[in-house]
């Protein structure tokens, strides 16, 4: 019995020679539907949604090859690093572009704001941090990290100097919108640092770009703001104009270095600068670029939160109710029966800038409108009825309308 079950086993079980022959025949069917079916896509003998694909991958291909028109390897790398090196004449731009600014955003001048923007020598430093990071090179990142830190020193030293020193310096709406970062901001610093990693690549020179650029990212404005921060002693706007220009910078060195990976700038391979590239270093620097890749993306991750939270916190600030929502038609009904000659009842939101307040509050205040001047207990009726309508009013004012 114990015989007839082992030989029925060894019959029904496979054979290793066969299962070799049948994993052969199917290995060997497999290529062979390969190679037909790549010789019908050599042929364009393709389904008509295959062949609309890949004409479709074809023409975006084309369309947006940013390697073509690209200049030599040497060019770029001399354009990226010629903007993080400092000498006299950039720093005496610097500060001059600086004043230009403090003045612009002092008496809220949009053209000298702009000619600030586009004398301003920072966006070199910016766009040389993202090249060394691209290419690991630590001692381009190095010089140009310091070249950055320098230049800032520059610039809130002469922003708070100008700002502690003018008779006119007060809170404009300007600084505020130089010191109050937002997703928007962080959008436009993507972009235009795409743009110009793109333009500071092509084989024409880049000057125009450039300088388009400059004045898209805002740059120098938000400095300014943090020196008028200083000169004020606001920390809070202080730390909110340097936090919009860290965002700007973060963000244009990240899409900057997006470009140059994109365009496969080589790496420095050469990490002891002795002339040799021995295969360790090939292999380490390899390692030590992939690891620096996911350490920036989760820094500028991290780093764009508060930004995020304040564009959030600013959405729905708009969502609230507006001004209008205040019962103001109700309250103008009332008032037309209490107040002799009414004509326009309004209610909103005003900011009150006084002497020594550098940042301004938010005031709620209605006005009232008449066509003849009302005696005290009628303005005393009036400004209660609206405080009934409205108890979180500041302010009521009268006024008499011309005739």
């Amino acid at each position: 019995m114990r015989g007839w079950d082992k030989n029925a086993e060894m019959a029904g079980s496979p054979h290793p020679e066969d299962n070799a022959g049948q994993d052969e025949l199917a290995e060997h069917d497999e290529d062979l539907k390969k190679y037909i079916n790549r010789h019908k896509r050599r042929h364009g003998q393709r389904s008509p949604l295959e062949r609309w694909g890949y004409d479709l991958h074809r023409f975006l291909r084309r369309a947006f090859n940013i390697r073509e028109g690209r200049a030599p390897y040497h060019v770029i790398r001399k354009r990226f690093v010629n903007g993080a090196r400092l000498n006299g004449t950039h720093l005496c731009i610097l500060v001059i572009a600086m004043v230009i600014a403090c003045v612009g955003l002092d008496t809220d001048s949009d053209i000298a704001i702009v000619g600030a923007m586009l004398i301003c020598p920072i966006m070199g430093s910016v766009l040389a941090i993202a090249y060394g990071m691209a290419t690991v090179d630590r001692a381009l990142i190095r010089d140009a990290v310091g070249g950055l830190a320098l230049q800032m020193a520059f610039c809130l030293v002469t922003s708070t100097l100008y700002f502690h020193f003018s008779p006119v310096a007060g809170m404009t709406h300007a600084l505020a919108d130089n010191s109050n970062p937002t997703a928007w901001d962080l959008l436009l610093a993507l972009v235009g640092g795409f743009a110009g990693g793109l333009g500071n690549s092509r084989d024409q020179e880049p000057a125009t770009l450039i300088s388009g650029v400059a004045v898209a990212t805002s740059l120098m404005p938000p400095l300014c703001a943090a020196g008028f921060g200083l000169a004020a002693v606001d920390g809070g706007l202080f730390l909110s104009a340097l936090y919009e220009f860290g965002i700007n910078v973060v963000f244009i060195a990240l899409s900057a270095q997006v470009v140059l990976l994109l365009l496969r700038v080589p790496l420095k391979r050469d990490l002891n600068d002795d002339g040799v590239i021995t295969a360790a270093e090939e292999e380490s620097m390899q390692a030590l670029s992939h690891s620096l890749r996911w350490r920036i993306l989760l820094g500028t991750g991290l780093f764009a939160i508060p930004c995020l939270l304040l564009t959030a916190n600013l959405v729905r600030e708009a969502d609230a109710p507006a001004p209008a929502a205040f019962g103001a038609t109700e309250t103008a009904q009332e008032l037309a029966v209490v107040c002799p000659g009414f004509e326009e009842y309004t209610v909103g939101n005003e900011t009150a800038v006084e002497a020594g307040d550098t940042q301004g509050r938010t005031e709620l205040v209605a006005h009232v409108s008449t066509n003849v001047a009302l005696d005290e207990e009628a303005r005393n009726v009036a400004e209660e009825l609206i405080r009934i309508d409205v108890p979180e009013i500041d302010r009521v004012e009268f006024s008499v309308a011309a005739s």
